[in-house]
């Protein structure tokens, strides 16, 4: 049997056509709309997180990074029996972590993955031939009672804790005699918690030197890249007599006011040593190159040499981008600080030292400087007068020499340049090269700005 159709008119016919041509584009772009449909949703998520101050669910997220493996075999912390709380203590999972690997150096080592969380702990040791990877969101905190915190002997070149005689905390994360030594990870932290520690150091209620954060001492070949520092009780990253060491990549924060004596990197009688691509905002110096303090540091008589460090933003209102000192009694030399900004600070670089010091400071090249508000660019300083006991050489004058600051340039800066010297400690063989600072007056940043040109 025939059944006769009506035919259909233009607007049925453009209907119809146009729901066959949505089915076959839907089909055949499954996937672009299921991407576009998942975008939509999480720009709703953010969106409404963001309107309520960040307290809204977010119930979809990126999938976290996978933790590449770095050495032939690799562990969790939480095999160990971790809990990233941030209220257990993971002091023993840590050790016990450390404890495998240490036996592993045969095979290349091993890595330990600290996955995301809150990770509290007291002061634990590294081995040789071990990464420390933390993952991005995770946190090794630093436990606040100082009770868990060691003691240690003062350093050999300090012949003092620095603080105060006698002993002093060691370090959060410490190594002595380590070989091979890698901390990174996908921008982790690892946060000393400092606030309890500049508090009772203020009230003078601490019988001992802090410690710092990191402290890899008497090592070689070691690599510290991709983490976040801050926090820390006292100097944030200290490599004492180690060679063949690179810093790369390395945030370092601390509040920029009250948080005393938090220096971002000090190379301690260092040597072969790259710091790079940096970020550092800190309540003390930046980085403060030393080699042991008067006496003590003159009898142990490792300078810190062959310093390459560059391609770094620096904020200082407490001291200085970077300085060399005050402790310099070993020596320091061949220093290479390239590409620096220095920006609202209070110094953007100095060389500190005193009489009783010895040593010497030579070979010294700064090139492409840039200061951004800043109230003194360049410090040449030779009374800094700290001392740790009355034993040391008055007689004892450092040499200053071949100082080189080439592409200098600067705007809003106070003092362009104070250079203070005696007739027992010259400095000499200072050059000066394509140098204008824009210079501003204390009531007024940028009312005037006459310029300091050498070229």
């Amino acid at each position: 049997m025939m059944v006769e159709t009506a035919p259909l008119g233009r607007f049925q016919y453009q209907k119809l056509e146009f729901r066959r041509w949505m089915q076959a584009f839907l089909s055949s772009h499954k996937t672009l709309f299921t991407v576009l449909w998942i975008a939509a949703l999480a720009s709703v998520f953010v969106w409404q997180r963001n309107a309520v101050g960040g307290r809204f669910a977010v119930f979809w997220q990126v999938p976290m990074r996978p933790i590449p493996r770095l050495r032939p075999v690799a562990f969790n912390l939480t095999d160990f029996g971790g809990v990233g709380d941030g209220i257990t203590l993971n002091t023993e999972a840590f050790e016990r972590a450390v404890l495998a690997i240490s036996k592993l150096g045969k095979r290349g080592g091993g890595q330990l993955n600290v996955p995301p969380g809150r990770w509290l702990t007291a002061p634990f040791n590294l081995t040789s031939h071990m990464t420390l990877f933390l993952a991005e969101d995770a946190v090794i905190l630093g436990i606040e009672d100082e009770k868990y915190w060691p003691l240690m002997p003062p350093l050999p070149s300090y012949g003092y804790g620095r603080e105060h005689p006698g002993p002093r905390y060691g370090s959060l994360i410490h190594g002595q005699n380590l070989k091979d030594v890698v901390i990174t990870g996908h921008n982790g932290t690892i946060n000393g918690q400092g606030q309890t520690w500049w508090k009772k150091y203020r009230q003078k209620l601490l019988n001992h030197t802090r410690g710092p954060l990191v402290q890899i001492m008497w090592s070689s070949d070691i690599l510290i890249t991709n983490i976040t520092l801050r926090d820390s009780p006292f100097w944030t990253l200290h490599p004492y007599d180690c060679k063949n060491v690179t810093i790369r990549n390395v945030t370092i924060l601390a509040p920029i006011f009250e948080a005393p004596n938090t220096d971002g990197i000090d190379p301690d009688s260092c040597e072969d040593m790259i710091i790079e691509n940096c970020y550092i905002s800190v309540g003390d110096d930046g980085i403060a190159i030393k080699s042991g303090w008067d006496q003590y540091g003159i009898a142990y008589g490792r300078p810190s040499m062959n310093i390459l460090i560059r391609n770094l933003v620096v904020q200082s209102m407490v001291s200085a981008g970077v300085s060399i000192g005050s402790e310099m009694s070993g020596g320091v030399s061949n220093v290479t600080v390239e590409n620096l900004l220095v920006w609202s600070s209070r110094r953007a670089v100095r060389i500190k030292t005193a009489p009783g010091r010895g040593g010497y400071v030579r070979h010294i090249t700064y090139r492409n400087l840039t200061f951004d508000n800043v109230r003194v660019g360049i410090v040449i300083k030779t009374d800094y007068n700290e001392h740790p006991d009355e034993g040391y050489d008055r007689k004892a004058f450092p040499k200053l020499d071949d100082i080189s600051l080439l592409v200098v340039h600067g705007l809003g800066v106070r003092v362009p340049v104070r250079i203070h010297g005696s007739e027992e400690i010259p400095v000499r063989n200072v050059t000066f090269r394509d140098t204008s600072v824009g210079i501003t007056y204390k009531r007024s940043i940028y009312s005037s700005v006459p310029l300091l040109k050498v070229v």
